[in-house]
């Protein structure tokens, strides 16, 4: 692990649950002062005082990635980042292509691309001038392959995947690198849930029968993997699966 984090910042978006959560808390445990947004300040307290709890050091700013001038703004209240990592993002519906709704695919492009694109817009004079930044985009294997029922969420990931892509051949002769991050069947406390409308039975349902899907903490050990690398070191694109998961929809699942 890279041993000179020190006074370096990491700011997360999204972190106030799930994967953002624990990278956070792996990123304060690895020495950085990380930054926590989203949308719950309540939920961001929570985490940082674990952090902080545990010797970390962090702060909390309630944003919401797809609000501009509120992304521009925080930055503009930071004097240092050394890592951003672009979490925000989410699936809403699980309909045919031909029965979704346009709004849906509209709040998920809204804050898995555009959302993505402020945040990095904002901070990327700052990880430039850091003279080592890291950006840590979070795909998703749907960023890669398409499947049924994922329409306006496969679009958004794929958009995300398509930033990671065009900011590492943009950036190539700058001071920062670019991972992307690309998790399979992770269980977390809120992401099916939310993408099935509150349907506890239908978000259990994807996970049913497999004995170990990945966890929050599974991925943030990943987030902080990479970013802990040294710096001539960058991992461009890390595609983690439970092992139970052979493919996007080939599972490995054991009832009874």
């Amino acid at each position: 692990m890279d041993d000179v984090a020190n006074d370096r910042v990491a700011v997360i978006t999204g972190a106030s649950s799930g994967i953002g959560a624990a990278s956070a808390v792996g990123l304060g445990a690895a020495g950085y002062h990380v930054v926590l947004t989203a949308r719950r300040l309540d939920r961001l307290q929570e985490v940082a005082a674990h952090i902080t709890a545990n010797g970390g050091s962090a702060e909390v700013h309630e944003l919401d990635v797809t609000d501009k001038p509120a992304v521009d703004a925080l930055a503009a209240k930071l004097d240092r980042c050394d890592v951003l990592i672009a979490n925000a993002g989410g699936a809403v519906g699980a309909e045919t292509v031909a029965d979704s709704s346009a709004a849906d695919w509209q709040a998920m492009y809204d804050v898995n691309v555009l959302g993505t694109l402020h945040a990095t817009q904002a901070l990327l004079p700052l990880l430039t001038g850091s003279g080592a930044g890291t950006i840590v985009l979070m795909s998703s294997t749907a960023g890669l392959i398409s499947y049924e029922g994922g329409g306006g969420y496969v679009v958004a990931k794929h958009g995300t995947h398509a930033i990671a892509e065009t900011l590492r051949l943009e950036l190539y002769d700058q001071p920062v690198r670019i991972v992307e991050i690309a998790p399979g069947m992770v269980r977390t406390d809120e992401f099916a849930v939310n993408r099935y409308r509150g349907d506890a039975d239908k978000a259990a349902a994807v996970y049913a029968g497999v004995a170990e899907p990945l966890t929050a903490a599974d991925v943030a050990d990943a987030v902080v993997w990479s970013v802990t690398r040294p710096q001539h070191f960058n991992v461009d694109l890390m595609v983690i699966r439970p092992r139970a998961q052979a493919a996007q929809y080939k599972v490995h699942r054991v009832f009874g």
